[in-house]
């Protein structure tokens, strides 16, 4: 609740809020493709239409749902972050917050994955309309290796965070599956994935394998949707 100095939220946004958290509740307790958005507008007290001037359908409350595991990470990593400036700590301290932060919403994320890995679907991470919350984890990425003690090529400061981003999306496939007690499978996963990647920003100082790290970059650039926009946004910032 705000303190008394504290702004409250405008009206709308209190009700574009009460129909998100309703919606979250109701993927979890039915199920992705169970829950109408008629459901929601009931459970949430407010018309169909209302619900639908907030979000436009189930994929746009989704993305609602991406933007908030978003911030609320971002959030999360500022202790790490501002601790550590061992790109290994740094990374394995933005995955296992990731981790903490995702551990409610485990169930439902298996309910609906099965939409969210068709490529041409608007829920998949590597789609154009999630492109906010794509950028928001990339920049996450961006502040981890910028503030680390690590030596990186400047043509590689943006390609090396987005490749960090898609090693934590393996991550987050495997996580979607897991069922070890605790997730303890997922979370040893990140620890050796950040030993990995920390490994891998250390050989890409090396001049001769640059071209293989713009290779991969390429790759995935050219054969995953959207991330052709994530490097137009990549552009425009550093112009």
């Amino acid at each position: 609740m705000p303190t008394e100095n504290e702004p409250r939220p405008a009206k709308s946004e209190q009700t574009r809020t009460l129909i998100l958290e309703t919606a979250m509740r109701l993927f979890q307790e039915l199920g992705y493709d169970k829950t109408t958005m008629r459901a929601i507008a009931k459970e949430a007290g407010v018309s169909v239409g209302n619900a639908y001037y907030y979000f436009a359908g189930k994929e746009h409350l989704i993305q609602g749902f991406y933007d908030r595991i978003a911030a609320e990470h971002q959030a999360a990593v500022r202790e790490v972050l501002d601790r550590e400036t061992d790109l290994e700590a740094r990374l394995a301290g933005v995955l296992r917050a990731w981790l903490d932060i995702a551990a409610p919403y485990h169930e439902f994320a298996a309910q609906f994955f099965k939409n969210a890995a068709d490529p041409e679907s608007p829920l998949s991470p590597f789609s154009p309309e999630s492109e906010h919350a794509r950028e928001a984890a990339i920049a996450v990425h961006r502040e981890v290796l910028a503030g680390s003690k690590a030596k990186v090529p400047s043509e590689l400061a943006d390609i090396l965070p987005e490749l960090m981003w898609l090693s934590q999306m393996g991550l987050v496939l495997y996580w979607v599956f897991d069922r070890s007690p605790g997730l303890e499978r997922s979370r040893r996963l990140a620890e050796r994935g950040a030993r990995l990647t920390t490994r891998g920003v250390a050989l890409a100082r090396f001049r001769v394998l640059r071209p293989l790290v713009h290779e991969v970059h390429e790759l995935f650039t050219d054969f995953l949707p959207g991330m052709a926009q994530t490097v137009t946004a990549s552009k425009r910032r550093a112009e």
